[in-house]
């Protein structure tokens, strides 16, 4: 996305939601059209979908990464599958830094017959729940928990791309966040079916910003959500500047917030993407938070996946 996410995401009764749901509904009629309209194809290799409902920020591609990794450890050939958008190159990096394993392309579908040509035995899509054309063994959708599926409506009047009833082509949810009974049961309400996992980023390098003073900024999804991982941990956040997600920053906007940083005695810190996107500027002052996800019960994950393969 290229704007911040509006307040009015977060509430039904307000002005701007209520005033935009004829749209919504729209919105809504039309992707059900093309839904129906669509066929999907079937192809020689299991595909495992890694998506949302909710636009953005929800953590599709650090759980494509992991799945890849603990599938390749199965004795899988897997490989991670993303549609080639220009700013999304901070996640190009990284999967492949931590995957090697990345096959972009502008149509996923194409992307997939090149995993097959190529040998690979398992297609990990990073995102592409709404991609109606491909034929998935395995739907996993991705929540955050601070903001779950917002004011529950459909785009622009709120924050899904679909509404909770689409969670009935999903096999697995996955949270990040604390355990929700309330929103388990909402999900279980659409298909009891479902499996309920949970996962949280804990940070690696907290250390060496303890007792430091903090200018934040973050170009991410949710860039709150970073904010508040900050504070979880104590740490002395003085200033911080939410972005669009996949923000281009240019060299002087770095510098900028870097002569400020250095004026008020600031250590600079961003995310780990964000630092992706910037660190060809070669900035020395720029520090990030490193993150590792924690799955909670993982091997009945992994073992859950397996069984759909």
């Amino acid at each position: 996305m290229k704007f911040l996410k509006p307040k009015f995401w977060e509430s039904k009764n307000n002005i701007p939601a209520i005033l935009l749901r004829p749209i919504s509904v729209l919105f809504y009629f039309l992707t059900n059209l093309r839904k129906f309209l669509t066929s999907a194809k079937k192809f020689n290799i299991p595909i495992i979908c890694v998506g949302n409902i909710y636009v953005g920020g929800t953590g599709k591609t650090p759980i494509s990464i992991m799945i890849a990794n603990d599938l390749k450890i199965n004795k899988k050939k897997p490989v991670v599958i993303k549609k080639y958008y220009k700013t999304h190159e901070d996640e190009h990096k990284i999967i492949k830094e931590m995957t090697n394993n990345l096959i972009l392309s502008k149509n996923r579908a194409e992307a997939i017959k090149k995993a097959e040509r190529e040998n690979f035995n398992v297609a990990i899509l990073d995102d592409g729940f709404q991609d109606y054309t491909i034929k998935k063994d395995l739907n996993i959708i991705c929540f955050n928990n601070e903001q779950l599926v917002g004011n529950g409506l459909v785009f622009p009047a709120g924050p899904l791309r679909e509404n909770l009833n689409s969670l009935k082509r999903a096999q697995i949810v996955i949270i990040n966040g604390e355990k929700n009974k309330s929103f388990e049961e909402k999900i279980l309400n659409v298909s009891k079916d479902i499996k309920i996992f949970y996962s949280k980023y804990l940070p690696t390098n907290i250390e060496q910003f303890k007792n430091k003073k903090l200018f934040a900024f973050a170009g991410i999804g949710n860039p709150n959500n970073f904010f508040e991982l900050l504070s979880k941990y104590n740490l002395n956040v003085q200033k911080k500047i939410a972005f669009p997600d996949h923000y281009e920053f240019n060299e002087k906007e770095i510098k900028q917030m870097t002569e400020e940083a250095v004026k008020n005695n600031f250590e600079l810190i961003t995310t780990e993407k964000d630092f992706y996107r910037i660190k060809n500027h070669s900035f020395k002052k720029l520090k990030y938070l490193k993150v590792d996800l924690e799955i909670k019960e993982k091997n009945r994950l992994i073992d859950e996946i397996l069984s759909h393969l």
